[in-house]
């Protein structure tokens, strides 16, 4: 039950009956939503503003309208005009203990919506270079990545979760040639890592695995040939060591697409070249310089040229190199035709800060592939500073000068890893401290949460010792006589618990899986704070074994907090423990 769903429909109905002559188009745009002071009322909708314009009125006459129909709905307690034309809504007890009814019927499903309507969109991310293991830098857009892809497909869109691949280009030769000399040092060889090599001790099991299969043979090898024996192996491995990494935070991909497909003759980027030159798109020309740059910095000369300025980016884009091989850009473009090619007409990339260029870039060339018909949706995640009681933390660097993803993991553990990134805007830079993300107290985000999670099932064990005989199994909760929750208390958190749906389809449609996590922290709040006035005044505690009741009523809307949280959580990918030790 989604009461803001319910009350757009019928506010564009109630605008049909007066001004059946409105078109859809122009209805879509009627919003209800919660008010910016809370003590307006419950909902508020822009609808008289909306029209009032087509249909040649004064805002406040069509919102005058709309009141007078709205008096006789007996969901509603109070509704007025408010400022240039606003309609703002107070509901009337009854249908606040529907949605009690509500989410003890649809349980799991209480916020899902079909809001998609099974479109297929593409998510991807993490998409870090093979080249060892997930570094700290890559946790972030993981985490965002997964929680997104798990936030559309529960409201509605058909989600592919996506890895690409870099397995081509100068980086895999020197992994290449630092594995090689991992296998030199496996034969009893004493090695040094160049500069610029990759140092890290991950690559000596690839060494001591060359050494079992290959024995000496491959110093016999033309250097070449011996360094993309190795590149294959350690890739091989890296990806391996990869995915057990994103494992740790229950992070699993769909299709993991190799860039290398994407070269070669006949290969994926010289079929985009040919069809984008087909399409006029692909032209020669000269650049002008970069920004910052000096006349005897740049070279200027003519390249093949990609018409970015056409579909909204800044310049036209190099395709080929001075040598002949395909710029970055050029893999880029091929890629996301694949994607389209593939049926997916909405993408999301999620990228590094460092990538912060790439968004019009990207857009042009989703644009001019699919030729108007696909979107893609770059969010961007900025750094992440690792403290420790608000100090620079250096952790273990079994990977050279990289702080792992299993290090963050190891220390804190996945959900408050998973919870804690997730409680920050993604475009947003943001610190991680390590001692206050251990604590156990309500300044510790996953922990408060949590506690109130695992509280809503304590209340659950003290009913049944205070209250024996009380049947609060689910049929019991269910049928509940929810209409005895009046106390501002109880129907304040049941106003939280019905923005929830709303909550979901907003985050979901704004790619900010953000709103979940500060929603559940808000209703944990909220939960907390009802515990803590049961303290105070004995009349709101939920158990009250003289009136078994009304303690069933308050135990169904318990349970209705504890299944919020619990749903917001899982799409989180975050637990929910029914105890905290």
């Amino acid at each position: 039950m989604d009461i803001f769903a319910l009350f757009t429909t019928r506010v564009t109905e109630a605008l049909l009956a007066d001004h059946p002559e409105l078109g859809a188009d122009l209805l879509s745009r009627v919003v209800v939503e919660p008010p910016r002071d809370p003590a307006h009322g419950d909902l508020s909708t822009n609808a008289a503003m909306v029209v009032a314009k087509p249909l040649g009125k004064n805002p406040r006459e069509v919102a005058a309208a709309l009141v007078e129909r709205f008096k006789a709905d007996s969901d509603v307690a109070s509704v007025e005009v408010a400022g240039p034309g606003f309609i703002n809504f107070r509901l009337a007890t009854p249908i606040l203990h529907k949605v009690l009814k509500a989410i003890a019927e649809q349980k799991d499903a209480y916020g899902k919506s079909n809001l998609g309507k099974g479109e297929r969109v593409n998510v991807e991310y993490v998409s870090a270079n093979p080249t060892g293991p997930m570094h700290v830098g890559h946790t972030r857009g993981a985490v965002f990545g997964d929680a997104l892809a798990s936030l559309m497909a529960y409201s509605g869109y058909d989600v592919t979760r996506e890895y690409y691949i870099n397995d081509t280009g100068g980086q895999t030769i020197i992994l290449g040639q630092s594995a090689l000399l991992r296998y030199r040092e496996a034969l009893g060889e004493t090695i040094e890592i160049p500069s610029g090599f990759y140092p890290g001790d991950y690559l000596i099991p690839v060494g001591k695995a060359l050494a079992a299969e290959y024995g000496a043979s491959l110093l016999e090898k033309p250097e070449q040939e011996a360094v993309l024996i190795a590149r294959e192996a350690a890739l091989a491995e890296m990806m391996e060591l990869i995915k057990a990494d994103l494992a740790q935070l229950n992070i699993h991909h769909d299709v993991f697409f190799s860039e290398r497909t994407l070269h070669g003759q006949g290969g994926d980027i010289q079929t985009t070249l040919d069809w984008l030159r087909e399409e006029g798109l692909v032209y020669q020309g000269v650049l002008e310089a970069p920004k910052g740059k000096t006349p005897e910095d740049w070279e200027e000369r003519e390249q093949t040229l990609f018409r970015a300025k056409d579909f909204g980016d800044d310049t036209d884009r190099a395709l080929v190199k001075s040598d002949g091989s395909y710029t970055y850009f050029a893999a880029d473009i091929a890629y996301h035709r694949n994607k389209y090619l593939r049926g997916f007409k909405h993408m999301v990339n999620v990228l590094g800060a460092d990538h912060s260029g790439y968004v019009k870039r990207l857009s042009a060339a989703v644009k001019a592939v699919s030729q108007g018909e696909a979107d893609i949706d770059v969010r961007i995640c900025q750094l992440v500073r690792l403290l420790k009681n608000g100090e620079p933390f250096k952790m273990s660097k079994r990977s050279g000068d990289l702080v792992l993803l299993s290090d963050v993991v190891e220390e804190v553990g996945a959900d408050a890893t998973r919870f804690m990134l997730l409680f920050r805007r993604n475009d947003a830079s943001m610190d991680f401290d390590f001692a206050v993300v251990k604590e156990q107290t309500r300044d510790n985000p996953v922990f408060y949460v949590q506690y109130a999670y695992a509280r809503a099932y304590s209340v659950f064990r003290k009913a049944g010792l205070e209250v024996p005989g009380l049947d609060f199994s689910a049929p019991a909760l269910a049928s509940a006589e929810v209409e005895l929750l009046t106390s501002a208390a109880e129907l304040e958190l049941i106003r939280l618990l019905a923005a929830w749906p709303r909550t979901v389809s907003a985050a979901a449609v704004a790619h900010e899986p953000h709103r979940i996590a500060f929603y559940v922290h808000d209703l944990a709040a909220a939960f907390h704070g009802f515990w803590a006035k049961g303290n105070d005044d004995h009349s709101l505690r939920f158990v009250n074994a003289a009136d078994p009741k009304l303690t069933l009523a308050r135990l169904a809307l318990v349970d209705a907090v504890r299944q919020v949280i619990r749903n917001g959580l899982g799409i989180l990918g975050v637990s929910a423990p029914e105890e905290l030790s």
